[in-house]
């Protein structure tokens, strides 16, 4: 199944937040280097195409874990996520969501 899920505002974790090495919602370590994705409702596993509306960049990511848990912010993306979509220069962006499965 894909689904386009949302356009939103997403931002990266796990690099001198102290979420590197902690346990997650979904039990497993957090490593900030993979591609991964807190998100408040997907199930978890659940694989979604992040898209950076300021560059077209694009990142098929797994969710994880719970997040975000600022006002007004759709995603949470592990630090190689972002990196992968051009998001860590400017720490927040304007993205779309796709669900894949």
């Amino acid at each position: 199944m894909i689904a386009a899920l949302m356009c939103g505002i997403a931002t990266f974790y796990g690099m001198g937040d102290g979420f590197h090495g902690n346990v997650t919602a979904s039990g497993e370590r957090f490593d900030a280097y993979r591609w991964t994705a807190a998100h408040p409702y997907l199930p978890m596993g659940s694989k979604i195409r992040v898209t950076n509306q300021d560059n077209g960049k694009q990142v098929i990511v797994r969710v994880n874990d719970r997040g975000p848990y600022i006002h007004g912010r759709e995603l949470d993306l592990s630090k190689g996520a972002a990196d992968a979509i051009g998001l860590t220069s400017a720490g927040v962006g304007r993205v779309q969501v796709t669900r894949l499965n």
